[in-house]
């Protein structure tokens, strides 16, 4: 799987509207963000720790080494951030590998981006070794790229993912749609420009200039994103 593909292959005809959509993977394509809570206290009550509910909102949606930097200094587990990243990494496959559910909606937003010839990206927080074992099971021919989170030097919540998706579709910031599900990648794309569709997993997110929030992504169509961007421009 690339992070990169030519932009002459990837303009929409009409370029003066919507050029690209971008989605993230966890808690808005698949319903895995319970998976990786799931991981998190399985990982640290094998390390003799209990994880308090309340931090759950604290460590979702962000980069792994923020999360697991935090449950480190929460906890005072006697682990290194890189073992724990393996460990989180490794227990994450195990669940995936069982099934990857995906969120209501997804499967028929994926097909008809792709029906129309949508440039569509993945931009995740996960990492490679993640996003590739899902991306399988999605359907690899379905996304123009993919971004994942150690490829890049600054991840969510700083622009930089989306920025990188926009070069790779070859397309304007602007012109693109994200359908995020937390305020950490509501944050990236905002600041990359790009204007936002909010679906809330697990915390609620507040509506704001160039965002619009829905509930489920069953509320979300090409014509809905199409609007999304004459709305604004």
């Amino acid at each position: 799987m690339t992070s990169t593909v030519p932009a002459s292959l990837t303009r929409t005809a009409d370029g003066a509207a919507l050029q690209a959509v971008f989605l993230d993977m966890d808690g808005t394509l698949v319903d895995t963000e319970g998976f990786w809570w799931d991981a998190e206290v399985e990982v640290f009550a094998e390390l003799g720790h209990r994880l308090d509910e309340s931090w759950r909102d604290v460590v979702v949606g962000g980069p792994m080494t923020r999360s697991a930097g935090f449950l480190i200094e929460a906890t005072g587990a006697d682990i290194t951030l890189t073992e724990l990243t393996v460990l989180l990494n490794d227990r994450f496959e195990r669940r995936i590998d069982r099934g990857v559910p995906m969120m209501p909606g997804a499967e028929r937003l994926l097909a008809e981006l792709a029906a129309h010839d949508v440039p569509t990206a993945l931009v995740s927080a996960s990492h490679r070794r993640i996003i590739d074992r899902v991306v399988r099971s999605l359907g690899p021919e379905r996304f123009t790229l993919t971004v994942a989170g150690d490829e890049v030097q600054r991840t969510k919540p700083h622009p930089d993912p989306y920025l990188l998706a926009a070069r790779g579709v070859g397309a304007e910031p602007a012109r693109c749609a994200v359908v995020e599900d937390t305020a950490t990648g509501v944050a990236a794309a905002e600041a990359a420009g790009c204007r936002v569709v909010a679906v809330p997993s697990v915390a609620p997110i507040a509506p704001a200039d160039g965002r619009v929030v829905v509930r489920s992504l069953e509320e979300v169509d090409l014509r809905f994103l199409r609007t999304l961007i004459t709305r604004t421009n």
